[in-house]
This record gives structure tokens, C-alpha cells and sequence, in this order.
């Protein structure tokens, strides 16, 4: 991006109420078969639409086309069986049921690529697309092939190579790799997390991210930030790993969060997604509110390596709540890059 301050989602935006259930995770699609493929494009091409109108700069499909960030990925490799499930205790804060894998991993095809090809045909501004990280694949499901959490990482981070190099092919500009477990399993993390995400990006040569934050606005997470205390320094076990990463951009929560800022200098020298817009709230922010976490981020970040963005997600809000949190995002950025011009 030659722009300063470039905005820009950390991930999801709400689906359509006739796409799927609206602020629900995992909501069953209400459609089927060419209906649904069809529902699924409209809603992108709306998700575009309202990233425009914000005047957001770094676009994405919204994960309109996606059910769940980790498991619609899933569903497309063989070797899981999503007809076996198993309760797991997710990231270590809830139980879910998940599909199982049952035998060795593999892509039999690509699983995003035509989807981003018809995004980049629709805009001539810079697209992020997001991937689950593998580390976070592990943790969505029940192992009963592999039995260990470190040999199948790797194996989805070879798959996860083949996925972000046919998105790079079909015009993508930034792979986000998505990795909320890396707030939790801090030894697996520097054991072999962040390399296995350096396997996944491996030849490519458009921008790669990594996104860690504090989840979703849904009840368990919230509930697990209420335990975290005063100060939330998970970050604190991973940055320095990542600095060293090949990784370009470190995305990760600010806003509303108990997180210091000044951990941020900890990933100096790297291009920094900093989350100005809380998802766990329904409350709008002001342009001031963003432009206040900007102004703090910039002590420990580069003007040109810093990029406005949302903590996560916004697919468990309702759209009007989004759609007004992205133009204060953009409103608030504009400020900052206003004050850093005189």
C-alpha cells in the first residue's frame, strides 16, 4: 500500500439475514446447491459494496462465502470426516463438537481460489484474504489419525502453502493466516507454531500476515477475558518469535482490550494491524475513539508499517452495528492521517 494508514477488516463481516442466520457462528446456510452458490457471490459482492461506502482500503470477501473461519476449510480436504464428530475443548475455554481425521490430509482441489479470482475481478483495490492458521486447524477438530498435535500442523501447513499460493495466483495482495491459539498454547507457539506458519507461506511473494487477538464477541470469550486481569501480556510469549518470522504483518487487538501498547514494541520493525474498533460491543465508536488507539500505537509503530483495523471479526454482529463501526474506523484513520500530513 502506498497510502498512508490503510484500513482494512481483521476478518468477517455479518451475512445477509437470507444468506444465513444472522449474529450466529457455525449458522446453517438457507440454501442449497446452485441457489446457495449464487446467494453466496451477492453476498460478497454486498460485503464489497459496504467496505466501499466506508471508504475502507485493504478490501476482502468478508467470509461471505464461508460458514466458519476454521471448519469451511475443513470441509474441502479429504481425510476428515465430518459425519464423525467429537466434543473438544477449544483454545482451552469451550466445548464444540468437530469433525475427525480419520486418515492423511490432503487438498484434493483449491478451496478459495475462484472466489478470490471473482473478488479481484470486482475491484481494483488491494484484497486480503483469510486462512485459518494450522496451529488453530489442530485445535477445531479431533485427531484419531495422527495423535500428534505437531505432525498434523505441519501437514496442514503444506496444504495451507497450496492453498495461499493459488490465492496469490488469482490476484490476492495479502494472506492473513488466522491463529487465536497463539494467545493460548504458548510452547507449541515457539516449539513449532510460527514455524509451521513460515512452511505455509513459503514462495510466495505477495504480503503474508499473521492474525492473533481474543476471539470472537461471543459469550466464552468474553467470559475468558474476565479472567485475564488488568493487564493481558499473551502477546508477550509470541511477539518476539514473530519478529523474527518471514511474516510481513502482525495483526492483533487494541482497542477495548486490556493489552499495554507498549508490547507493540516488541514486533518492531513489522508492518502492525492494529485493532481500533472493539467486536465485542455493540457500542459505535467515534472517529476520536479509533484515532486516540492510532495515536498510541504510533509510539511503538512506523507510520508507513501501521495499518487501522477492526480486534477480529465482526460475522456475530448485526450488519448496521458493522457497517457503522467500518466508517468510523475510516473516519478515525482519516484524522490521524490528517495530523501526521501538517
Amino acid at each position: 500500500m502506498t497510502r498512508l494508514l490503510p484500513t482494512s477488516t481483521a476478518g468477517s463481516l455479518p451475512k445477509p439475514s437470507w444468506l444465513a442466520e444472522p449474529e450466529t457462528l457455525w449458522s446453517p446456510w438457507k440454501l442449497e446447491g446452485d441457489e446457495l452458490a449464487e446467494a453466496r457471490r451477492d453476498a460478497l459482492r454486498l460485503a464489497l459494496d459496504e467496505q466501499r461506502r466506508a471508504s475502507i482500503d485493504i478490501v476482502s470477501d468478508g467470509e461471505q462465502t464461508r460458514q466458519h473461519f476454521v471448519t469451511t476449510f475443513l470441509e474441502h480436504l479429504s481425510g476428515v470426516d465430518f459425519a464423525r464428530r467429537a466434543q473438544v475443548r477449544i483454545r482451552d475455554r469451550y466445548e464444540a463438537s468437530v469433525p475427525t481425521v480419520v486418515g492423511a490430509v490432503a487438498r484434493p482441489a483449491p478451496v478459495f481460489a475462484r472466489d478470490a479470482r471473482y473478488l479481484r475481478a470486482l475491484t481494483d483495490q488491494p484484497i486480503k484474504w483469510a486462512l485459518p492458521g494450522p496451529m488453530t486447524m489442530v485445535d477445531t477438530l479431533h485427531d484419531a489419525h495422527y495423535r500428534s498435535r505437531e505432525k498434523l500442523a505441519w501437514e496442514f501447513a503444506a496444504i495451507l502453502n497450496q492453498e495461499a499460493r493459488d490465492l496469490e495466483a488469482a490476484g490476492v495482495d495479502i494472506i492473513q493466516f488466522d491463529e487465536p491459539a497463539f494467545n493460548v498454547f504458548f510452547d507449541e507457539v515457539n516449539d513449532w507454531g510460527v514455524a509451521a506458519l513460515e512452511r505455509a507461506i513459503e514462495g510466495l511473494s505477495c504480503e503474508t500476515a499473521v492474525h492473533i487477538c481474543y476471539g470472537y464477541g461471543i459469550k466464552a470469550n468474553t467470559d475468558w477475558k474476565q479472567t485475564l486481569g488488568r493487564e493481558w501480556r499473551q502477546y508477550e510469549e509470541s511477539f518476539p518469535r514473530l519478529q523474527a518470522s518471514r511474516l510481513d504483518i502482525v495483526s492483533l487487538e487494541c482497542h477495548n482490550a486490556h493489552v499495554p501498547i507498549d508490547l507493540l514494541e516488541l514486533v518492531r520493525g513489522k508492518k502492525v494491524m492494529v485493532g481500533a474498533i472493539d467486536v465485542a460491543s455493540h457500542t459505535i465508536e467515534t472517529p476520536e475513539e479509533v484515532a486516540r488507539t492510532l495515536r498510541a500505537a504510533l509510539r511503538f509503530v512506523d507510520a508507513d508499517k501501521l495499518y487501522p483495523s477492526t480486534n477480529c471479526g465482526m460475522a456475530p454482529l448485526p450488519r448496521h452495528v458493522a457497517r457503522a463501526k467500518l466508517a468510523a474506523l475510516a473516519a478515525g484513520a482519516a484524522i490521524v492521517r490528517s495530523e501526521l500530513a501538517d
